[in-house]
C-alpha cells in the first residue's frame, strides 16, 4: 500500500508563506515516496473558521501547483466520531469534567515553580480532579461549561514508555526514535467547553481513520507528538511516521503567523509573483 500524507489547515485566516512552505515540503515528500496526499480542514473552532478562507484556502493551494483526493475531511462534519471516542475513554475512567475558567487557573497556579507545559502555559489544577462523580454530575445538571481532560498520569500508567520516529528533526535536533514524554502537558483537553473534540483528539482520530502513515508538520508541533502517542496507543491506533520541519520566520526572527497576517499567497499572487517564486522565497 503507498503511504498517505495529509496537509490540514484552519480556516481562520489567509494562508501565508509559512503555510506555503509546509504543504509544498509536506507534498514533494509525498511525492518522492509515491505516496496519497490528502486535504484536511480543521473547522472545530466555530468563532474563527470560516467559509471565505476555506474557500481561499483551496484556491491557495491549487495555484501553488499541489493536487489531492476528495473529497476532502472537513472536521465539523465528524463530531458524531470524536464523542463516540471521548466515551470510550470515559468509558476506561480516563477522563474528568474540568470546570475552572481561564482566570480561575490563573489564581490557583500563580505560584513559585508551578509547572508549564512545552507551550509554556500552567498545567491545570488538582481541584476537579478530586470531585466526587455525584459533584460533578450535579454541577453538568446545572448547566455549568465544562471542559473534559485527560487523566494524562493514569494513562501513561496504561501504555507504559512510548517513542516515535522522527525523520525530520525537533527544536533541538531530536531525530531518529524520541521517547514521548507526555506528563510534560499535564491534564491535555479532549473536549471543549464549546465544542465536544479538540485539536489533539480530533486529529489523532482523523489520521487513524483516514489511513495516514506520514505526518509532516513544523516543529512548533514537535512536543505535542508526545500527547498524540499516548492517545494513538490508548486507542490502539497504527502510529504514523513523523516529519518536522524548520519555521519561517519574518524579519525579525519571530514566526509567521495568520494573526499577525504576514505575507499572505493571496497578496504575494496579486503582486505578480509564482509558484516558483514562493518556492526560491522558502527554500525549495
Amino acid at each position: 500500500m503507498p503511504p498517505v500524507f495529509r496537509f490540514a489547515p484552519s480556516p481562520n485566516g489567509p494562508l501565508h508563506v509559512g503555510h506555503a512552505y509546509a504543504a509544498l515540503r509536506d507534498y514533494d515528500l509525498c511525492r518522492r515516496a509515491g505516496g496519497r496526499f490528502l486535504l484536511r480542514i480543521e473547522d472545530i473552532d466555530p468563532l474563527r473558521s470560516r467559509p471565505e478562507f476555506e474557500d481561499a484556502i483551496y484556491e491557495d493551494l491549487a495555484w501553488l501547483g499541489l493536487t489531492w483526493e476528495r473529497p476532502v475531511r472537513r472536521q465539523s462534519e465528524h463530531i458524531d466520531a470524536y464523542r463516540a471516542v471521548l466515551s470510550q475513554l470515559d468509558a476506561r475512567a480516563l477522563l474528568y469534567p474540568a470546570f475552572m475558567s481561564r482566570s480561575e487557573v490563573a489564581a490557583a497556579s500563580d505560584q513559585p515553580g508551578w509547572p508549564r507545559d512545552p507551550d509554556g502555559a500552567r498545567h491545570y489544577p488538582p481541584a476537579d480532579r478530586g470531585r466526587s462523580a455525584d459533584q460533578a454530575r450535579a454541577r453538568i445538571r446545572r448547566g455549568e461549561p465544562h471542559a473534559l481532560r485527560l487523566l494524562t498520569d493514569q494513562a501513561m500508567a496504561v501504555c507504559g514508555p512510548l517513542s516515535w520516529h522522527e525523520s525530520g528533526a525537533g527544536p533541538v535536533g531530536e531525530t531518529g526514535v524520541v521517547q514521548a514524554d507526555p506528563g510534560a502537558w499535564g491534564d491535555v483537553v479532549l473536549a471543549r467547553r464549546e465544542v465536544p473534540t479538540s485539536y489533539h483528539l480530533s486529529v489523532v482520530v482523523d489520521d487513524a481513520l483516514q489511513g495516514v502513515t506520514d505526518i509532516v508538520r513544523g516543529r512548533d508541533l514537535f512536543h505535542t507528538t508526545s500527547v498524540h502517542v499516548l492517545l494513538q496507543q490508548l486507542l490502539g491506533y497504527p502510529r504514523p511516521r513523523y516529519h518536522h520541519h524548520r519555521l519561517i520566520t519574518g524579519e525579525d526572527g519571530g514566526k509567521l503567523s495568520k494573526s499577525r497576517l504576514s505575507a499572505p499567497l493571496r497578496r504575494l499572487r496579486r503582486d505578480g509573483s509564482t509558484p516558483a517564486d514562493i518556492r526560491a522565497m522558502v527554500g525549495l
